[in-house]
């Protein structure tokens, strides 16, 4: 399949090229910022400098691409846990604005499948509606919502094993790319 991914400069999608493409898939990885480009392409993908607040842009690079999946790995989280809190309006956004930019792009394309990341533990105050809507409008669209637990690994908030729910960035990935053939429906991805 060709596999439209993004957030492909993210701990998790830097782990998903490699195994997308041992898995037979084309993949065009998405970034925003043409100093990741060439690191999209040392993985083996297609590299696509889009902003997925650009949705006139991200139409035009989803539809050029021709995917059959549209795999939304996007976060916006700060490299600092501390200050994860000042990036709850933006990480709302990227699950909402940017979460019905992608589908948009996924319908216009043609792709035949979107799945979206998720968390597996209740969140309140905006990323908690923002995480709401992306389910709902991925589920509405026949679609798989990838409901992760904690992350952790080299490159996360947690080197060692959080508290459950919790999945390890390998394992994360693995079970990512057996979700490609999953059923409409949410998928947990915990260890």
């Amino acid at each position: 399949m060709k596999v439209f991914l993004a957030g492909a400069t993210g701990v998790l999608g830097q782990r998903l090229i490699p195994r997308l493409i041992e898995a037979g898939h084309e993949v065009g990885a998405m970034t925003r910022s043409g100093a990741k480009v060439q690191s999209l392409v040392d993985l083996g993908a297609v590299a696509i400098l889009c902003d997925v607040f650009d949705r006139d842009g991200l139409v035009k690079a989803v539809s050029d691409f021709k995917p059959d999946v549209v795999l939304n790995e996007l976060t916006d989280l700060p490299d600092d846990f501390s200050k994860i809190g000042e990036h709850a309006d933006r990480n709302a956004r990227i699950r909402t604005e940017g979460n019905h930019n992608l589908i948009e792009a996924a319908r216009a394309a043609g792709a035949t499948k979107i799945l979206a990341q998720s968390v597996a533990w209740p969140l309140d105050g905006p990323d908690g509606l923002a995480v709401k809507d992306l389910e709902e409008s991925v589920l509405a669209e026949g679609g798989v919502v990838l409901s992760y637990g904690q992350f952790y690994g080299p490159g996360t908030y947690n080197e060692t094993a959080p508290a459950e729910p919790r999945v390890h960035l390998d394992r994360a990935a693995e079970l990512t790319v057996a979700a490609l053939d999953a059923p409409s429906g949410v998928v947990t991805i915990v260890d």
